[in-house]
């Protein structure tokens, strides 16, 4: 996996104060997609145990609500095996902490994978510029969703996030 940054006391990724990890790689290309340099799986940097202690030591803070998966896509075919074992990781050692994912991918091509028990939040759907909202809360255009993933997956059915 590669990223291209790590944004600390980020408060629009989510709720609360967050670290957020930027990822490499997309293949959705949304129509103006706020960063098309994320979209190459070759592009930034290789993720590290340098990074990853970066990561560790924001979520070591108390006030550092939790980690936020983006880029690019987290679920890409070159993320997913190592955000799901990251996400693992961050959710044994740090229980109390949220763990959102943004990614293009729809809600029922991904619950059955397995980064998704250790999610508490997914923004679904692919950002479609005519559906561009600056009002919404955590999403970018309306179709995406803001899914509880907790409640989700107990119900069956899609609840969304308030």
């Amino acid at each position: 996996m590669r990223y291209h940054n790590i944004t600390k006391d980020d408060m629009l990724n989510g709720e609360g104060l967050r670290v957020v990890l930027w990822v490499a790689g997309c293949i959705h290309g949304c129509k103006g997609c706020q960063n098309p340099i994320t979209w190459d799986p070759n592009g930034g940097l290789p993720f590290d145990e340098i990074a990853k202690e970066e990561i560790f030591d924001e979520l070591d803070k108390d006030y550092v609500s939790g980690i936020t998966f983006s880029g690019g896509d987290p679920l890409h075919p070159a993320n997913i095996k190592d955000i799901t074992a990251l996400a693992k990781e961050i959710k044994d050692k740090y229980p109390d902490k949220t763990i959102w994912l943004y990614t293009g991918d729809k809600w029922d091509t991904i619950k059955d994978y397995e980064v998704v028990q250790y999610l508490d939040v997914v923004v679904d759907g692919e950002f479609k510029e005519e559906l561009k909202d600056e009002l919404v809360h955590w999403k970018g255009s309306t179709n995406q969703m803001v899914i509880d993933v907790k409640n989700t997956l107990e119900v069956g059915l899609v609840v969304l996030y308030d």
